[in-house]
């Protein structure tokens, strides 16, 4: 398959999806050209806010490959990632990203994240969701014994 087949599976993929219900977005992750996991928007499907199609693919192919590494993959979407699944993207070790629609698509389409970019770039302390620190000292401890922890998983 070449890189159009793979995107035409995503947008497929959201067009079923929202036939279904669900979200109108969809999203496959291909490894050495071969398709290891698709999926469509299942947040209203599942009353899950997390359940994009960026992360339920990322989570299919994890399982897929018993690995939580996902390099030397490539994710197609058939819209540009919002910042969570971005996150995911990043932490997944992704190869590479491909999308066709973009965020202003998304945001004339009803789905705007531009209000979590806005807030991601403020101080912690001017963000709309009242966010606080407590006990750093005491969670510190957790991290210093991870630090010396000789059998952990590195990720």
């Amino acid at each position: 398959m070449e890189r159009e087949d793979f995107m035409r599976e995503a947008i497929r993929i959201s067009r079923e999806n929202m036939e279904r219900g669900g979200g109108p977005f969809g999203a496959v992750i291909v490894r050495d050209g071969r398709v290891i996991a698709r999926s469509g928007n299942t947040v209203a499907l599942e009353n899950d806010p997390t359940a994009h199609a960026e992360i339920n693919a990322i989570q299919q192919a994890s399982d897929y490959l018993n690995d939580f590494d996902l390099s030397g993959c490539e994710l197609y979407s058939s819209c540009e990632p919002c910042p969570m699944c971005l996150g995911a993207i990043y932490w997944a070790r992704i190869d590479r990203v491909w999308y066709a629609a973009d965020r202003d698509d998304a945001a004339e389409a009803g789905f705007d994240d531009s209000f979590i970019y806005r807030e991601m770039q403020k101080p912690v302390e001017e963000r709309s969701i009242p966010t606080r620190q407590k006990l750093r000292e005491e969670a510190l401890k957790t991290f210093y014994e991870w630090q010396e922890k000789e059998d952990k998983i590195q990720y």
